[in-house]
């Protein structure tokens, strides 16, 4: 007691501490930085390799990228590899994300090739992670689809779910022994809204019918996955497996907007969540019901392909954590009369007659739809909490886009402070987030936007034929939150071995 009214004292004497200042992440929580293969591995021909949708496209429309560049080399990660994991120990990291490239491991895109160069560069990787003691968190798909499964249709032909099947297969055969944490598929979202909204390979426009093709195929071919694992594999290697969903957290403007706000909530994340991790499975019946309304004012048949009562019970469950992408909040309001909904999902939604923005008391960054909340965060988490019966979050991208933004980046420091903050603060809810997964290590091919936005720890020289990597601020507050496991670490410097 006497000591509880002296720590009181002391706070009122010296002023109020911040909550998080007398919190620690647990010994066992997981600090790690992400990857995906068409971003950094470059080598876009080396071996035997094939196309990806993504060389395809961008060898034959490079007008479609902000600055006209592509994968090819990238990071040149392929060659380099043993750099990206001194990087991770420097930052002192326990687990690092990175994606298999589908055409670098199987070329024809069925099992009946293994490239075994392909095989042996990501042996090298996982092997040389766990001697460093990194855990490797291997994403089977990040966007990177053989050109040749997308002649005959891509995601939008059904009989892809038995094609990404086999593909897990192979790489569950190869590498399940090592790997304790899969994610089956990055972001479903974008790659189906992206991808059949001309913002994303395959880039074809397409957004009332392939999007949701996609949509459904996707929800499918993970669960035939997840199966898979648990069949064959689950009682000899022990792993967890997932997938990644892409879901900024959504406020109402008003009051008012909270019904249509709860609808676009069901849009970004309950349209990929739903049918896995809620308890009846199949679409949220809402979305479901305001959707196949507008389809058939439109002529469809619907907008959301039915599940069968099989492939519900095929697809429910189909998880052991959930994986969460956050980046920023946006705020949600109605269209007014005369006004069009915003493009795409960074601005709003045709298919809910909302527009997006950020609140003007947020703080602001160089990219217009991006601001800070990172109370958004926890919400979000209690949210998750709340509506799905999972026992464990990891968050498997945070981070924060910049242009040129050279080493000092105070942006992206304060963006990852206060962000840890808040997954502290939920843990301390009683929420068990069980880790955190930087997007990104190092600078990389950022889609459409080129290598013209920046969301790494390390600076990459792209000019240089070394590719050479940087530390960045934010990589050097990193590395010391990694060993104090503390938002602000309040630590002797000397004893710590953090990037210099």
């Amino acid at each position: 007691m006497y000591f509880k009214c002296a720590v009181v004292l002391s706070i009122l004497i010296h002023g109020a501490w911040s909550a998080t200042e007398q919190l620690k992440f647990p010994e066992t929580f997981m600090f790690g930085a992400a990857s995906a293969a068409y971003q950094i591995e470059g080598a876009w021909n080396e071996s035997d390799k094939s196309p990806s949708m993504w060389d395809k496209l961008l060898h034959d429309r490079p007008e479609v990228v902000m600055d006209r560049s592509n994968g090819d080399v990238a990071c040149d990660s392929y060659h380099l590899w043993r750099r990206d994991i001194e990087m991770l120990e420097e930052l002192g990291m326990n687990m690092y994300r990175f994606s298999i490239s589908w055409p670098r491991l199987l070329p024809t895109g069925f099992p009946n090739y293994i490239s075994e160069d392909g095989k042996n560069y990501y042996n090298n990787l996982i092997d040389g992670l766990l001697e460093k003691g990194i855990q490797p968190m291997v994403t089977i798909y990040h966007f990177d689809l053989p050109q040749s499964l997308q002649d005959l249709g891509g995601w939008a032909n059904p009989l892809i779910t038995d094609w990404f099947a086999d593909y897990a297969n192979v790489v569950f055969s190869l590498y399940g022994d090592r790997v304790k944490y899969w994610i089956t598929i990055n972001e479903p979202m974008g790659m189906c809204d992206g991808g059949y909204g001309e913002f994303a390979a395959p880039y074809i426009n397409d957004p009332y019918v392939g999007q949701y093709l996609c949509n459904k195929n996707t929800m499918v071919a993970h669960a035939k996955a997840y199966r898979i694992y648990d069949e064959l594999y689950r009682d000899k290697y022990h792993g967890k497996l997932s997938i990644s969903t892409l879901f900024f957290w959504f406020k109402p403007v008003e009051p008012e907007d909270q019904e249509i706000t709860d609808l676009t909530i069901d849009l970004w994340a309950s349209r990929y969540s739903h049918p896995i991790f809620s308890k009846e499975g199949g679409w949220p019946p809402k979305l479901e019901r305001l959707l196949n309304e507008n389809a058939k004012k439109q002529g469809y048949r619907y907008r959301l392909p039915p599940f069968t009562p099989e492939e519900i019970e095929l697809v429910r469950g189909t998880y052991d954590y959930y994986a969460l992408n956050h980046y920023t909040t946006r705020v949600v309001r109605r269209t007014k009369p005369g006004e069009k909904a915003g493009a795409w999902f960074f601005y709003g939604s045709p298919e809910l007659n909302v527009r997006f923005d950020k609140d003007p008391r947020w703080r602001t960054t160089e990219i217009d739809w991006f601001a800070f909340y990172p109370e958004g965060l926890r919400e979000q988490l209690n949210w998750l909490n709340t509506t799905y019966d999972v026992k464990e979050i990891i968050i498997t991208e945070n981070g924060i886009p910049t242009l040129n933004s050279g080493l000092v980046d105070i942006v992206r420091l304060d963006y990852y402070k206060e962000y840890l903050e808040q997954v502290l603060l939920a843990i301390n809810d009683g929420i068990n987030v069980t880790g955190y997964t930087a997007w990104t290590l190092m600078d990389n091919f950022e889609w459409l936007g080129g290598y013209v936005s920046n969301f790494g720890l390390y600076a990459v020289n792209f000019t240089h034929p070394n590719r050479t990597r940087t530390p960045r601020e934010s990589a050097r507050y990193f590395s010391k939150v990694t060993r104090s496991r503390m938002v602000h670490p309040n630590v002797d410097e000397t004893k710590l071995n953090y990037v210099k």
